[in-house]
């Protein structure tokens, strides 16, 4: 395919072209990076010391079982551990694949490319070799490309070179160089490019895929797509990613710490004690059969380490990580893009959301109302002095010129008529756009921006003036957004001013007061002028008529840091505000100790998006802008910022539950193991009976908590502190109670058993019974946990948790197989229906006193 100047320049690539091209050069994807093998990521679950523990007590045990026959055991021991590893590398390998899923929207990001003569949006994997790419601020580069045409190009190619800012200029002998691919040599670099050691890394007329453009416009000739691109053969050398530990994963290490010595020290305990007592009551010790005190050795050795595995919680990094992907996936229903799983809990305890404006508070569906000024020639202007363009009536690029190109009308007639000399691009620190173009060989310089900028730049009667500025008035008032026009050869005259409307959501105002019944404050920070944000404000129920309510960008500046971090308490609105201004604002903020959510857009909210704890870009917002982020908001609404509070705080709620519930399992089986010991029993639950429990307490516990949905009513909460340790008061009063009656209960039953046996102890068949209560009281707990942190009945809303349901009846089903099939891998024997009705009617009471207390505070808050 041969690239002719005048059809790159002037039309782009036939469709018949695009396919060629396709054909020959791929689509434009990142192969993504070789994983290691499934067998490579089953085995690394065997990697974890304590199962490295048990399966050297299986082997000794398996060597044992050779001599005397009895493998039954030691198969058991085998079989749980299998299933306890499988169990996590499956739902580490589903949460692998949702991140897959969720990486590939990425390349369905459209890009502005120019085909079969008209500007087109296509999606970044459709992008071809030849194609003509239209770049401007905020988008992210889709491709390698040469640029032909430039205006003030300003580039970060910082994810390649380390650079933040490199400025791009066009190559004007590109085209008499270029091969079919846009490339003239092995190296892609024209002659008079050619990169030197004392100059930039890449020529200046080269874009580069996945850097930002941070200012100005141009126009590139794609050269390389896909893995061809030099991002593409840095990813095939540069492929690993590594995990963050958030301050929630520090948490519960701290957490799984404490537990741990705890639970080793009880553990260490329990093998000394049975141990000193099998030794002064068995007269195995009084005689030489080694094999067989080696054997009663390695059984309480291997009883000391199960303890160890049920005391440390190795379940809840794996039921953190199921709850973040169980919220990731539910979140991109409700329009929340979960780029970093952390962020989905952190939401949960923000304080303080900075808020844009346009498209997320308002509909971003711009529409001129107002204009004051002559149409005809403020429409040549609006068509010159813009870089927008229209498909139909949808617009490509800033909505706010889109809305102003279907104001003029056949703005292709204007454009067609002119000669773009210069152009000054539009930037948050000048605001205003400048284009120098001939007509009919004549300069013209035109100039769009913000009224005040514009009107300072004009020559002006003081009556015209005044006019202007009370039109001015009268639009901002009505929350619209304004607009100044001039025009001048030699100094500039005022064209007119355009009002352009842009309603507030309908859902906003609701969303508003439910932050603010959370305990949240919201506050606006815009570009736009005081007048229209805080007409905003007012409409979305934030604004008190206070002086020190508002501020301008500006007057936010000249405070000294001392008085700003003062006065950003009571701040509600900030207007005119540029993108230090933000920035500074989220960091004081921070020093305050709130924990800050921003809401953004462009690729001014950058910095801002980067520095808070949670950036959320919008769905239409620039890539520079998502890059930042943390959470996307598909749909753009404020609604969706809610729900993502209300998902993280729900969130950090189901992770308390599965502790409340662990802990409580934890310190009952302890202590019933010691207290076992103390009175000379046989051990009360064996090896793999242990091992069933931590497998309700650790896997099932996770699926069933981890899965409830979200309750609307942790929006009447206020935030929980970012330094409150993660186990409550109440709860760590709950885990105490429970665990200890749990045990009271369990022991007194334990201790009639023994001293009601008939004849050596206690029967295969009473032990059996005994497991299966202590399962049983852990089973109904699971009701209460449910429940923890609010005083609902346990089957409030019950079904709605599917997951939950369906994991109580897996453990029960789970419990009567092992009972009545278990035998001598488990110790147990079948029990007849009427002892197991007997058994769940007696440890109902765990459910009943838990309703009960819950129906009291119910009652006690009327």
């Amino acid at each position: 395919m041969d690239i002719n100047t005048i059809n790159v320049r002037v039309k782009g690539l036939s469709a018949e072209e695009v396919a060629r091209s396709r054909q020959a050069h791929g689509e434009n994807v990142l192969t993504p990076p070789r994983r290691r093998s499934l067998w490579r990521l089953y085995l690394e679950k065997y990697e974890d010391p304590i199962v490295r523990i048990l399966l050297f007590a299986a082997a000794v045990s398996l060597c044992l079982a050779c001599f005397n026959g009895e493998f039954v055991e030691t198969i058991g021991i085998i079989l749980a551990i299998f299933f306890a590893t499988t169990v996590g590398f499956y739902f580490e390998r589903d949460a692998a694949k949702k991140f897959d899923v969720l990486t590939a929207l990425g390349e369905e990001q459209p890009v502005k490319v120019l085909r079969d003569g008209r500007v087109q949006q296509t999606a970044r994997r459709d992008v071809v070799v030849g194609d003509v790419v239209l770049v401007e601020t905020g988008d992210e580069v889709p491709a390698d490309g040469r640029l032909f045409e430039s205006r003030d190009l300003d580039v970060n190619e910082s994810s390649l070179t380390g650079e933040p800012l490199a400025h791009k200029s066009a190559d004007a002998s590109f085209f008499d160089s270029a091969d079919a691919s846009g490339r003239d040599s092995a190296d892609g670099f024209s002659p008079s490019e050619k990169p030197s050691s004392e100059t930039a890394a890449y020529p200046a007329s080269l874009l580069l895929r996945s850097s930002m453009i941070m200012g100005g416009t141009g126009r590139m000739v794609v050269t390389a797509v896909g893995d061809e691109t030099e991002i593409g053969k840095v990813a095939r050398t540069a492929t690993e990613l590594t995990a963050i530990k958030t301050p929630l994963n520090l948490q519960l290490d701290r957490l799984a710490k404490l537990i741990s010595k705890i639970g080793s020290a009880v553990s260490f305990l329990s093998f000394l004690a049975f141990l000193i007592h099998d030794m002064l009551t068995s007269p195995l010790w009084h005689t030489d059969d080694y094999l067989a005190m080696a054997e009663v050795v390695l059984r309480y050795f291997m009883m000391a380490v199960t303890l160890i595995v049920m005391a440390v919680p190795e379940g809840l990094p794996m039921a953190v990580t199921l709850a973040l992907a169980l919220n990731m996936r539910r979140m991109l229903k409700s329009n929340n893009l979960v780029r970093k799983l952390q962020a989905s809990e952190t939401m949960g305890a923000v304080t303080v959301i900075c808020t844009d404006k346009t498209g997320t508070l308002t509909e971003n569906r711009m529409t001129v109302q107002e204009f004051y000024g002559q149409r005809e020639r403020m429409a040549e202007a609006i068509a010159l002095n813009s870089t927008a363009e229209l498909n139909g009536n949808e617009g490509i690029g800033n909505p706010t010129e889109a809305a102003l190109l279907r104001w003029a009308g056949d703005y292709q007639e204007w454009r067609r008529k002119a000669r773009i000399i210069d152009r000054v691009p539009f930037s948050t620190e000048t605001k205003y756009m400048s284009t120098l173009a001939e007509i009919d060989g004549q300069q013209w310089r035109y100039v769009k921006g913000a009224p005040e900028i514009v009107l300072s730049m004009c020559r002006l009667s003081e009556t015209e003036r005044q006019e202007a500025e009370r039109m001015l008035l009268s639009y901002q008032q009505r929350a619209m957004r304004t607009l100044a026009f001039a025009l001048g050869q030699d100094e500039l005259r005022l064209q007119g001013i355009v009002g352009i409307s842009d309603p507030v959501r309908q859902d906003v105002p609701k969303a508003v007061a439910d932050c603010q019944q959370a305990g949240i404050k919201v506050k606006i920070v815009t570009g736009d002028t005081e007048a229209t944000a805080v007409e905003i404000a007012r409409q979305i129920g934030i604004w008190d008529d206070r002086p020190e309510s508002h501020l301008t960008g500006t007057a936010f500046a000249e405070l000294p840091d001392d008085e700003a971090l003062q006065a950003v308490s009571s701040l509600k609105v900030m207007s005119r505000a540029r993108p230090s201004d933000k920035e500074r604002l989220v960091r004081l903020l921070q020093q305050q100790g709130e924990v800050v959510a921003v809401t953004g857009d462009g690729t001014n909210d950058a910095p801002a998006l980067n520095h808070a704890h949670v950036g959320l870009s919008l769905g239409s917002g620039t890539s520079v802008a998502k890059e930042a982020s943390d959470i996307t908001l598909i749909d753009d609404s404020f609604r969706s910022v809610v729900r993502a509070v209300e998902w993280g705080r729900s969130l950090y709620k189901n992770i308390q539950r599965f502790i409340f519930f662990q802990l409580v399992v934890n310190v009952t089986a302890l202590l019933l193991v010691l207290g076992g010991s103390v009175i000379g029993t046989e051990m009360p639950l064996t090896v793999t009976q242990i091992l069933w429990v931590n497998l309700i307490m650790d896997t099932f516990a996770a699926m069933a908590l981890a899965s409830l949905p979200p309750s609307h009513e942790v929006l009447a909460e206020k935030p929980r502190s970012a330094s409150d340790f993660i186990i409550s008061k109440p709860m760590a009063r709950g885990i105490i109670f429970l665990g200890c009656s749990f045990f009271a209960a369990t022991f007194v039953y334990l201790y009639w058993l023994e001293n009601n046996a008939i004849g050596t102890g206690v029967n295969t068949y009473e032990l059996t019974k005994f497991f299966t209560v202590f399962v049983m009281i852990q089973w109904w707990n699971l009701f209460n946990a449910r429940t923890l942190g609010s005083q609902h009945s346990a089957f409030h809303h019950f079904f709605w948790g599917k997951g939950f349901v369906l994991v109580l009846v897996v453990i029960l089903l789970g419990q009567w197989a092992i009972v009545q099939w278990g035998g001598e891998m488990f110790r147990t024997e079948p029990i007849p229906l009427d002892d197991w009705l007997q058994i769940i009617l007696l440890t109902m009471p765990v459910m009943l006193l838990g309703e009960l207390y819950r129906m009291y505070l119910r009652l006690a808050k009327k």
